[in-house]
């Protein structure tokens, strides 16, 4: 999904509409529509919002995250771009690992965290791993996705240029794949963080996620919003950085 905010009346719209929806929360609360026990009220939210800025407890909670999150994002998308270039390339590398692929990526990334716990532990780790597990096969099948669909006309004349080996691929694959590339490290972002609350939720001892499941336990229902909505603003960030990054690597394609 893609955002133009360009326009003075988006921007406006954009700005009002969360607004408008904190506000229906608050009165829903304050009139007893909502039970203020389960459903804090946003300015409660934003009181230990600030508290915990003040004493840098959610800057410790978000910067844990953020860094496992970063590790595995890096390493699963760059692997599963680069074995992704081969099996699009290669028809034999493709016919051999398709069916592996096929077979693994059904299986939910969460079912292997306790694999990855009895092997390696509950140190950071585990927590990477699965983070790079998950978004590797999604890149690797949007790049193969991309390679396979480059317009015959480029192979061709990469063909009959002499073009191969290394520079096939930067000249070539990486550019013709490109929107693929960035559709699935889009869809990557947002897997890895599925992925690190429910790692986190697992013998960790910070992390937002840590976060959100403590408060839980501990029935501190406005940290858990606090949580909640940290998550929210890291994964709105998240989604216009790459969308930002995307229209400097690919300023052809229209924004919607």
């Amino acid at each position: 999904m893609t955002f133009d905010l360009s326009r003075r009346s988006d921007l406006v719209i954009a700005f009002l509409s969360p607004l408008v929806l904190l506000s229906l929360w608050q009165v829903a609360v304050t009139t007893g529509f909502f039970d203020y026990r389960f459903i804090p009220a946003p300015i409660g939210i934003v009181g230990t919002f600030v508290e915990m800025i003040g004493t840098g407890e959610l800057f410790e909670h978000i910067g844990i995250s953020l860094m496992r999150v970063g590790v595995g994002f890096a390493a699963g998308v760059g692997t599963g771009v680069l074995i992704g270039l081969t099996m699009g390339i290669f028809r034999p590398v493709r016919a051999a690992l398709t069916p592996i692929v096929a077979s693994l990526f059904p299986v939910p990334k969460l079912a292997i965290l306790p694999v990855l716990i009895i092997f390696f532990g509950i140190g950071e780790l585990s927590k990477v791993l699965v983070i790079a597990i998950g978004v590797f096969f999604i890149s690797l099948i949007n790049t193969v996705s991309g390679v396979v669909n480059i317009d015959r006309i480029y192979l061709d004349v990469a063909k009959n240029l002499g073009v191969s080996g290394r520079a096939f691929y930067w000249n070539v694959a990486i550019p013709g794949a490109m929107p693929s590339i960035v559709a699935g490290a889009k869809l990557s972002l947002g897997v890895a963080l599925l992925l690190i609350v429910a790692a986190e939720f697992v013998g960790a001892s910070s992390g937002v996620g840590y976060l959100i499941w403590s408060s839980w336990q501990n029935f501190s229902i406005e940290r858990m919003f606090v949580g909640l909505v940290t998550l929210a603003g890291l994964g709105y960030l998240f989604t216009m950085s790459l969308e930002f990054l995307e229209s400097r690597i690919l300023p052809w394609r229209p924004g919607l």
